[in-house]
């Protein structure tokens, strides 16, 4: 029988502080909370603090929303990390076309847990999927999105640009061992330390009644896991380019330089182009996951541009 790995959920911060040099005396308050979207269907939320949280953040594909704890730790600020449909311990949006994502169905879940859990926020953090899903927030639910941050994503993205990742998320969908799908995503994650993926993997899989490991977040040949229902599939952004002609509101986008990038130059200059009030930074360490990369530069810019 293959010895069960402990997993304390909450139990870990002390060790992303220490890893990022981030001052640590207390744990952080954080509580995971469960909100109705619609019936039979409910999506998770990590929520940071006790007063009214400032910053909504949402992660990217195949993530989950603890991706985000050392930026949150290095911030210090009240805050929701919401698990994506599908994603974590959320529900799916239910069974997906066979071509997209709808991403107007995951905003509107966003909208009703942000309506619930941070109506007075005051920014929105998308990267990747999470960075599409608040563009189109963004288009059908302005008053939600005051300020906006683009980790790593333009609506330029493509297979191509994905493939390392879509090469990832299609692997083998159950490992004999923590060990093995640990050293699978570390090859797949050469900017990461070994003591920050092992923590990322604890959070985003499950280890099951034989003692094998998947992971949380859904794909067509997993097996069935709780709470989750439907498959992960790739989203039509082909119409979020013009959210950017609409939306005169702060802009923040944030592109890693490394090759891991999925962002083109191009798309940077369409963008600019769409909105040329858009405040753009280039993380030279970073690859396509920023906040996994570097998580104390990404917070000082987050924090900046908040106190704009």
């Amino acid at each position: 029988m293959t010895e069960r790995v402990q997993y304390d959920e909450f139990g870990m911060f002390h060790e992303n502080a220490s890893e990022y040099g981030i001052p640590y005396i207390n744990p952080p308050e954080v509580r995971r909370e469960f909100t109705k979207v619609a019936p039979g269907r409910w999506l998770s939320t990590l929520v940071w603090g006790v007063q009214s949280p400032q910053i909504v953040f949402l992660h990217g594909g195949a993530q989950n929303a603890h991706t985000w704890d050392t930026v949150a730790l290095a911030l210090g600020l009240p805050l929701v990390c919401i698990d994506l449909p599908g994603h974590g311990h959320s529900d799916s949006a239910g069974a997906y076309d066979a071509s997209a994502l709808p991403l107007a169905q995951n905003a509107a879940d966003i909208a009703a847990v942000v309506g619930a859990l941070a109506p007075q926020a005051k920014m929105v953090v998308g990267m990747s999927l999470g960075g599409l899903t608040t563009l189109a927030l963004a288009r059908d639910y302005s008053e939600l999105v005051n300020k906006m941050v683009l980790v790593d994503v333009t609506p330029g993205v493509n297979q191509e640009k994905t493939k390392a990742i879509t090469d990832f998320v299609n692997g083998p969908a159950t490992f004999p061992s923590f060990e093995e799908l640990l050293e699978r995503t570390m090859q797949f994650n050469p900017t990461r330390t070994m003591s920050s993926m092992r923590r990322g993997i604890l959070h985003n899989a499950l280890q099951i009644a034989d003692g094998s490991w998947v992971w949380r977040y859904r794909r067509d040949d997993a097996p069935p896991l709780p709470k989750i229902e439907g498959e992960l599939k790739r989203p039509d952004t082909s119409t979020l380019w013009d959210v950017f002609d609409a939306y005169k509101k702060p802009l923040m986008f944030v592109r890693g330089m490394r090759s891991q990038s999925v962002v083109s130059d191009e798309d940077e200059t369409e963008l600019l182009r769409r909105a040329p009030h858009t405040r753009t930074e280039h993380v030279l360490e970073a690859g396509h996951s920023v906040q996994g990369d570097t998580p104390l530069e990404l917070a000082e810019l987050i924090k900046s541009f908040l106190a704009d």
